[in-house]
């Protein structure tokens, strides 16, 4: 599963819908927020860490002795993914590619079904400055004669993967095309009731992901699963229904209940794509938010910052735990007009700003790094 975003959520929900159908379902993801170990998952639950720690002594032994030298981090983390899914006997696993698809460590599999789920720009330096050329990277996890599916509607990247599959002999259909979203209803915090029409009937389904944006990954995991039905064929409603209900997926629009009834929203957008969902979901709850926000230096923290700060009553800019992080006093040409910003380039000591405010409804975004250094702390604080 490859696109610039939402195939963490996506794969996350087919692998929650395999495993409510009785399947032995991996999942295989990155980054992870707190602990290595949730990168690798079977039904759910992480591998245990003695067992990584031997799947990966191995490997990269292994690599040292046939090549010289030891493999990437994550190139070490895929392989001890793929053995560890193998020696457990698995029905399904459900793999996230790292960056770009083509040419990265999770293409060694040979996938049955293929998904894309967004094109936008990102990467640049590794994957092409335009759409197209990122959409061919991309679909480099194509494969002839399987069927593969894109939830993508912008034409030139649209065109490009239709060429890709064209020249492979890949069955490529797009989701919109075939998805309808009916309707939804938020639930509060804790979710909401969606409505679509696919190709396999109608599904009234209720999930924990808040934003429009999940809506758009729940039908692209329902097409997969619909999909998939053929070779595995306890993937009924009831089962998709069951999985999308029962699957979460942290730090995504992640709503934390805070003493005193306020609430922390922890989102890991991380790009102009991701800040403009965010965006969309802030300006629905119709009061502007405390924000603490933290990028990198490969991200286009003006355009971020440009469809969230209109949303913000006050902002804290702090470093990410990331030695790509950026330095946030260089944020600050960007927000000219904003009267109550803060600089704190201590994420532990932001975030402890962040809570001694006053505001309502409290969020962190830009950086997955900081989400997981924020969940980390609302743990230990015992905030919530």
């Amino acid at each position: 599963m490859a696109g610039s975003n939402g195939k963490g959520s996506t794969s996350a929900l087919l692998a929650a819908m395999a495993t409510a159908a009785g399947y032995r379902t991996g999942h295989y993801t990155s980054p992870h927020l707190d602990r290595v170990e949730e990168r690798l998952q079977i039904d759910g639950s992480p591998v245990a860490s003695d067992r990584l720690g031997r799947l990966l002594e191995e490997i990269v032994d292994a690599a040292e002795r046939a090549t010289g030298a030891p493999p990437t981090y994550f190139e070490a983390l895929t392989v001890a993914a793929f053995r560890w899914f193998a020696e457990e006997d698995l029905d399904l696993a459900v793999v996230e590619v790292g960056l770009g698809g083509r040419l990265d460590a999770t293409n060694l599999s040979e996938p049955i079904l293929s998904l894309v789920t967004s094109i936008s720009l990102e990467h640049r330096e590794f994957l092409g400055d335009t759409l197209s050329a990122i959409a061919r990277e991309k679909a480099g996890i194509f494969r002839p004669g399987r069927p593969a599916l894109a939830w993508v509607t912008d034409p030139e990247p649209r065109a490009a993967l239709a060429e890709v599959a064209a020249e492979k002999g890949t069955d490529l259909r797009f989701a919109p095309d075939l998805v309808r979203i009916e309707s939804s209803e938020l639930e509060g915090w804790s979710g909401q009731r969606v409505r679509l029409v696919t190709p396999g009937g109608r599904h009234d389904l209720r999930i924990a992901l808040l934003g429009a944006h999940q809506q758009r990954n729940l039908g692209l995991a329902v097409l997969a699963a619909e999909t998939l039905a053929g070779d595995f064929p306890r993937l009924d409603a009831q089962s998709i229904a069951a999985g999308a209900a029962a699957c979460r997926w942290p730090g995504r629009l992640e709503a934390i209940e805070l003493l005193g009834g306020r609430h922390l929203l922890l989102d890991a957008a991380h790009n102009s794509e991701g800040a403009a969902a965010l965006a969309d979901f802030l300006a629905d709850l119709g009061a502007p938010v405390d924000l603490l926000f933290g990028v990198l230096t490969d991200k286009d923290a003006a355009e971020m910052l440009g469809a969230l700060v209109p949303h913000a009553r006050r902002l804290i800019l702090t470093t990410p735990p990331s030695p790509r992080a950026q330095d946030p006093a260089a944020l600050l040409p960007y927000l000219k007009g904003m009267e109550d910003v803060e600089v704190e380039p201590d994420p532990a000591r932001a975030f402890e700003q962040l809570l001694q405010g006053n505001g309502e409804t409290l969020v962190v975004c830009g950086s997955i790094y900081l989400i997981g250094e924020v969940r980390g702390r609302v743990r230990q604080a015992g905030v919530s």
